[in-house]
């Protein structure tokens, strides 16, 4: 079911917001951020078996950090060259440009069920709601993957400060997220 004309009229005009506030934030403290999130992440990650995560870009939070800082068997998508199903390949430390000029691994490709292994899903987010609504970049990308993911299956987005906000719109197919991290504030539960 696609999202009404006011929905997606009010994500489109949230997206070139977020994206612009993420354009202006400075190299200094994108490291900084990076750096906070990282270790948070680590840390209540520790002893997780099999953690899917993605490698985040320039302007995202999280980048030059993530994905190298997680523990355990790690999990990162393929973005496919058509259609809107990612893949999943297992991270061994080489990366190379895909789709959209996003990094991801060279390794074997595993199908989009392989989601289903992971534990926790770390999943890239403009925006999350107190309630565990996740504005992302429209693709609906993520949401299409999420439905692989095994119940109980954490769902944590990384985000900067600001981004985790109190509503934001959402249509019948968003998915939810169950936890967010920001680099202030570290891990917060939601459900």
């Amino acid at each position: 079911m696609a999202d009404s004309p006011e929905v997606v009229s009010a994500k489109a005009t949230l997206r070139a917001t977020l994206l612009a506030g993420r354009a202006d934030r400075s190299p200094a403290a994108r490291a900084a951020a990076a750096e906070a999130l990282a270790t948070a992440l680590a840390d209540r990650l520790a002893g997780t078996s099999v953690t899917a995560a993605y490698v985040p870009a320039a302007e995202e939070p999280g980048a030059g950090r993530l994905p190298d800082a997680l523990p355990g068997r790690l999990l990162l998508p393929v973005v496919p060259a058509r259609g809107r199903e990612l893949s999943w390949a297992e991270h061994d430390g080489r990366l190379a440009p895909g789709r959209f000029g996003l990094q991801e691994p060279t390794g074997p490709r595993l199908p989009p069920g392989a989601l289903a292994e992971a534990d926790v899903v770390v999943v890239p987010a403009l925006a999350v709601a107190a309630d565990g609504t996740r504005l992302g970049r429209g693709g609906g990308y993520y949401d299409r993957a999420l439905a692989h993911a095994r119940p109980g299956a954490t769902l944590v987005a990384v985000l900067f400060d600001e981004e985790f906000v109190d509503q934001l719109p959402a249509g019948p197919h968003d998915r939810r997220v169950t936890a967010v991290v920001t680099p202030s504030a570290g891990w917060w539960q939601l459900d």
